[in-house]
């Protein structure tokens, strides 16, 4: 009962660190996606839009189009104005970018302070966590305890008739216990010979499975009936994700993950991310400034070329 609920209360703290952190990063990844794909589909439509927008205003200008040229101005001075608005949001998603990259660095530099990153990432403390592990760790010492209780005083010593249920015609080599791997004080430990491991149990003690009768009693040479073999290579299988993923579980539950994860990103692609989204902001402004000179010098063309056609015309012959 004991070890029942310690797993209980390991499952239900798992499940609740799990769901939480997944709902936060979902919603997260969610919304820096649904801001990428705006941002992309209005770079991709004004860089369109201001393609076209100067080989018409080139062409129109060259066959002296004045009311298109002036249509296209109109048009033209609303873009660069919608160019500019563009800018501002790369320089503020820039800004973001590299007070993101403070505040994950702060974060992993400073785990105990209170940071803007705090409210974002439900992290308990380092406390909680140990005790998580601890538990992880006894539940799965018990475990391996209960089941080579079950071989050594059950599945290893041949029973006479009498000794219902625990004779089934026990019979043939000696199974080998479980490896535990903990010691009594829970730290780690080294299998013994004749011990097998956690991972290859099952495999092993396949190999001590008989065949049964109808009424449960083995009528070939083994050790285990497949019931009892069932019933602890299903114990086996929760101690070796116990032992496995418990310290990678609570990695993720006081954010140790995480903040490795962020250490990462932080030395690998701050650096990247900022030099281009700096480049995207001065590109757009760039942009923005060439496609209004080219809306002014449109001007100054066309009314050059009328004054030409003008003097030219009124020109004594």
């Amino acid at each position: 009962s004991n070890v029942q609920t310690d797993i209980d209360q390991i499952e239900t703290k798992i499940n609740s660190s799990a769901s939480t952190l997944s709902d936060r990063a979902l919603d997260n990844s969610n919304d820096i996606q649904d801001l990428l794909d705006s941002v992309r589909l209005a770079l991709i439509i004004i860089a369109a839009i201001m393609l076209v927008l100067t080989f018409l205003g080139f062409l129109f200008s060259i066959f002296g189009m004045q009311f298109l040229v002036y249509i296209l101005v109109i048009i033209g001075w609303i873009l660069v104005a919608g160019t500019f608005i563009l800018c501002g949001i790369f320089l503020l998603l820039h800004n973001v970018t590299a007070d993101t990259c403070v505040a994950m660095n702060q974060w992993v530099q400073n785990p105990t302070s209170h940071t803007a990153l705090d409210d974002i990432l439900p992290c308990v403390d380092n406390a909680t966590a140990q005790e998580t592990l601890l538990r992880s760790k006894e539940v799965t010492s018990q475990l391996v305890n209960v089941i080579n209780q079950v071989i050594t005083n059950v599945s290893n010593i041949n029973f006479s008739p009498n000794f219902v249920p625990l004779y089934y015609n026990q019979s043939g080599p000696l199974m080998p216990t479980l490896c535990n791997p903990f010691n009594s004080d829970f730290t780690n430990r080294v299998c013994s010979a004749g011990e097998v491991d956690l991972s290859n149990a099952t495999q092993v003690w396949q190999n001590y499975v008989c065949h049964v009768s109808r009424s449960g009693i083995c009528t070939t040479t083994g050790r285990l009936t497949p019931a009892f073999y069932n019933q602890m290579a299903a114990a086996v299988n929760v101690s070796y994700g116990l032992s496995h993923y418990g310290p990678f579980l609570v990695d993720l539950e006081d954010c140790t993950f995480v903040r490795q994860t962020f250490s990462d990103i932080s030395r690998d692609h701050c650096p990247g991310l900022r030099r281009y989204s700096e480049w995207i902001y001065v590109g757009l402004v760039l942009v923005s400034a060439a496609v209004m000179l080219s809306l002014v010098f449109w001007v100054i063309y066309g009314r050059e070329r009328r004054h030409r056609v003008y003097t030219k015309a009124h020109m004594p012959k």
